[in-house]
C-alpha cells in the first residue's frame, strides 16, 4: 500500500467563521454523494487565510479509510463561507492503488509471450539508423536485403555494450559456476560457432545438445564439462565366451533312494557285460569253441583235447 502524503498546515490564523461552518461543508457533501454516504465530521485542517478544509468519514463499504473533503472559503468582510470544492481523499488507513509505474517500465525480460508486441521507442538509445535510402535499382536492393544489410535500424554502440554486459554477467558467462568448474573453454571447443557480427570477437553459440549452453549465446571463456576435447579411453570388454574351470572338481553329497540304488545297480551290470566283452577269451574257450560246430571239424577237436589231457597226466605222473 502506498502511503498518503498528507498536506503540512498552512501558518495562518484560522478564519472562525470558517471553522464553525461544519454545517454548510456537510451539506455541500451531501449534496455530492447523498446522506447514506457521509459520515462524521473527522476535523479541519486550515489551508490558508480564510480557507479551511472539512473532513467526513465516508460510509461506503467500498472506500473504508477515505473521507470526504469539503473546502470552504469566506470572502474578506463577508459573513457567510462559500463552498469552493467537494472531493474525496484517502485517509491514513486507506487502501490505495500503487504508485503509477509506466509500461516501459513494468514490462521485464521474461514477460513477452506467444502474440504479444513489444514495440520499441522511437528514440531508443540501443538503436540507430540502419541505411539511407539511395534510389538504388530494385536489382540492388534485392542483394542488399539477402546479405542482411539494409535494415532500417540496428544496433548502436551502447547497446553493443549492454548486450555483451548482459551475456558476459549472465548464466553462460565465464563468472558462473559452472564455468569455474572446469578448465575448457568455448574459444576451443569445435562445438562452438562465433558470432558474425562485431560481437563475435567475445561471444558465439553453443551446438553440443548435450552441454547446458546449447542453442544460446555464450562467452568465449565460458566452459562445461561437455567439451569437444573431453576424450575418456573406454575400458576393453570383457569377453563372451563361456569359460570352464578345469582344474579342479566339487563333490556333491546326494541323498540315496531305492529307485536310484536299482538304477546304480542296473548300470553296474550293463558295464561289467561290456567288460567281459572287451577281455581276450582264454585257452579253454579258443579249444572248446569248435565243439559247437558240425562235422568232422568237431571230431578233430576231441582228438586235440585228449592228447593235450594225456599230456598232462604223464607229466604229473613224472613228477611223483
Amino acid at each position: 500500500m502506498t502511503p498518503v502524503k498528507t498536506p503540512e498546515p498552512v501558518r495562518a490564523k484560522p478564519d472562525a467563521i470558517s471553522v464553525a461552518a461544519v454545517d454548510a461543508a456537510r451539506a455541500a457533501a451531501i449534496e455530492e454523494a447523498g446522506a447514506a454516504q457521509v459520515g462524521e465530521h473527522l476535523g479541519h485542517l486550515v489551508e490558508g487565510e480564510r480557507l479551511v478544509t472539512h473532513y467526513f468519514a465516508s460510509t461506503h463499504p467500498g472506500y473504508r479509510g477515505w473521507r470526504w473533503a469539503v473546502t470552504v472559503t469566506r470572502a474578506s468582510r463577508a459573513k457567510t463561507v462559500t463552498v469552493n470544492e467537494v472531493v474525496m481523499l484517502p485517509g491514513d488507513e486507506a487502501i490505495v492503488a500503487p504508485e503509477w509505474v509506466p509500461w516501459t517500465d513494468r514490462v521485464q525480460p521474461g514477460d513477452l509471450r506467444a502474440g504479444d508486441l513489444f514495440p520499441t521507442l522511437p528514440d531508443d538509445p540501443r538503436l540507430e539508423a540502419g541505411f539511407t535510402d539511395t534510389g538504388a535499382p530494385d536489382e540492388v536492393l534485392e542483394v542488399v536485403e539477402e546479405l542482411g544489410l539494409g535494415r532500417e535500424r540496428v544496433l548502436s554502440q551502447l547497446g553493443r555494450q549492454e548486450a555483451a554486459d548482459t551475456w558476459y554477467a549472465g548464466e553462460f558467462g565465464p563468472t558462473s559456476p559452472i564455468a569455474q568448474a572446469v578448465p575448457y573453454k568455448c574459444y576451443a571447443c569445435g562445438y562452438w560457432i562465433r558470432l558474425a557480427d562485431s560481437l563475435g570477437q567475445a561471444f558465439g553459440a553453443c551446438t553440443n545438445e548435450m552441454a547446458p549452453g546449447f542453442g544460446r549465446t555464450v562467452s568465449f571463456d565460458f566452459g562445461c564439462g561437455a567439451h569437444s576435447d573431453v576424450v575418456i579411453d573406454a575400458p576393453d570388454h570383457p569377453s563372451t565366451e563361456h569359460a570352464f574351470d578345469t582344474t579342479g572338481y566339487d563333490d556333491l553329497a546326494m541323498e540315496s533312494t531305492p529307485a536310484a540304488d536299482d538304477d546304480v545297480q542296473e548300470a553296474d551290470a550293463v558295464q561289467a557285460e561290456v567288460e567281459a566283452a572287451a577281455e581276450p577269451p582264454s585257452d579253454d574257450e579258443v579249444v572248446a569253441a569248435p565243439a559247437d560246430q558240425p562235422g568232422g571239424e568237431t571230431e578233430e577237436a576231441a582228438e586235440a583235447v585228449e592228447e593235450l589231457q594225456a599230456a598232462d597226466a604223464d607229466e604229473q605222473q613224472g613228477e611223483g
